[in-house]
């Protein structure tokens, strides 16, 4: 328009009078579309450049980080038959308490008073052992007097077979001097009797002559039987001396032999008695054992046995017991791809089954209804389906786990990576590419060690 007439036209009312001209307008509801659309695309652009946190995801289970605390079945340690039982599923026990009472089933242990007829045979046994140590100490006396007796013997032979041969030295010197004598009386004989014939002597003096030839020659025969006699003695001693050693050596032998036999029995003796106070002891730990305890203070869960009269074997499971108060961790199963990236202290977002959350796993500022934790087991091997196990175990820097959560619950959880702007991680993930590795920061592993620290403190 030029405006050269005051009369100016409202080119407004001229577009709604003229249907055609409003024709060739843009609608009003196409251009509220086209800003909303520009405004999510510009919002869906910049959130491009927002930081995402990397995380592996995993599934398990809660369950208790020391063995100890896990649930376990308490068994029978030996086989018998339920009398009575003293506790309900669901009930609190503590380290000691009687679960139930058992009965025997083996006929070798149905006579009620077994340990007191043991005691009476270990009595009798040992009382046997006394008498047969006091038969070998007697032995052994007999047999030092006998080597004693012995050696006495031998010396009062041997003394008198050097008594014998002195004898037999001094009755042969006799004889030898007395041989002399004879051989002298003889020259005289001989010489009186030259002399007699010649008359040169009476015939009293040639008597004498005879008679002292006579006399030399009978001292001459005693003095030879008394040699005869005396090598007779020593002979006689010689055989005593042997007599003395081979009787002696008769007794010490039987003696010894005696002696050899009892400490043999002796030996047999204290072996059966080892048995029957091992026996004695058994019975006692047996007795014992009829009773089944609770080893630890927790809460039973399951009787794996039912009814009274029931038998049982060595070895039969017969309750659940859950120890009270765990040290409660997570069991949480990630794929192999993942194990690599995965350190003992990394932080992980859990998600119990039971406790509502809504879970950004990328920006865990924003979660609701997640808890922290730290890994602190990761395992050398994997499990039957192919995956690794994790243990989670809480972060007692922050929120503390919920007390009511049972072993077994669910949970769902996510070990927190590197963090990274949202378009790499789209196309990270388009691309297949794994997670960017980071070690943990040094926080997340002094609170992992100040964890463990704290245990340690508890449990002393």
């Amino acid at each position: 328009m030029l405006h050269i007439s005051n009369n100016n036209i409202d080119s407004h009312e001229i577009e709604k009078k003229v249907y055609a001209l409003q024709t060739l307008g843009t609608p009003r509801s196409g251009r509220v579309i086209a800003y909303w659309l520009i405004g999510i695309f510009v919002f869906f652009f910049l959130c491009l450049f927002l930081p995402w946190q990397q995380n592996v995801q995993g599934y398990g289970y809660v369950t208790a980080f020391a063995p100890k605390d896990r649930p376990q079945t308490i068994p029978s340690v030996i086989a018998g038959r339920i009398e009575k039982w003293y506790v309900q599923e669901g009930q609190k026990v503590s380290a000691g308490d009687t679960i139930l009472v058992i009965s025997e089933v083996k006929d070798e242990y149905f006579d009620p008073q077994l340990p007191e007829r043991l005691q009476e045979q270990i009595k009798a046994k040992n009382e046997g052992i006394a008498a047969t140590q006091t038969k070998i100490n007697a032995l052994e006396d007999n047999i030092e007097a006998l080597q004693n007796g012995l050696k006495f013997k031998l010396q009062q032979a041997a003394n008198k077979l050097q008594q014998a041969r002195f004898k037999l030295q001094m009755d042969s010197a006799d004889y030898e001097a007395e041989k002399i004598n004879m051989q002298i009386a003889r020259r005289q004989f001989q010489a009186g009797e030259n002399m007699y014939n010649g008359q040169l002597i009476s015939l009293v003096d040639f008597e004498k002559r005879k008679a002292k030839l006579q006399e030399t020659q009978a001292k001459l025969i005693a003095y030879q039987n008394k040699v005869d006699v005396a090598r007779n003695e020593i002979i006689n001693a010689q055989i005593e001396l042997s007599s003395i050693r081979a009787d002696y050596a008769k007794e010490i032998s039987k003696a010894q032999s005696d002696k050899s036999s009892a400490v043999s029995y002796l030996a047999d003796a204290q072996g059966e008695l080892s048995k029957q106070q091992n026996k004695y002891s058994s019975v006692q730990v047996r007795i014992k054992n009829r009773a089944v305890i609770a080893p630890q203070d927790g809460y039973v869960v399951k009787a794996l046995k039912a009814g009274v009269g029931e038998t049982l074997k060595e070895g039969d499971p017969v309750a659940t017991i859950q120890p009270a108060k765990p040290a409660k961790a997570v069991e949480l199963y990630v794929k192999a791809m993942d194990v690599p990236l995965l350190e003992k202290g990394r932080m992980v977002r859990l998600e119990f089954d039971g406790w509502p959350a809504l879970q950004f796993s990328g920006w865990p500022s924003v979660s609701v209804g997640t808890f922290p934790g730290r890994v602190a087991v990761i395992d050398y091997v994997n499990s039957k389906d192919g995956k690794y196990r994790i243990l989670v175990t809480p972060d007692n820097e922050e929120e503390e786990w919920p007390e009511q959560l049972r072993l077994g619950s669910g949970v769902s959880g996510f070990v927190m990576l590197n963090d990274v702007p949202v378009w790499y991680e789209i196309w990270r993930q388009l691309n297949g590419f794994p997670p960017s590795l980071q070690s943990p920061t040094a926080g997340a592993e002094d609170s992992v060690d100040k964890k463990k620290e704290g245990e340690k403190d508890a449990k002393k």
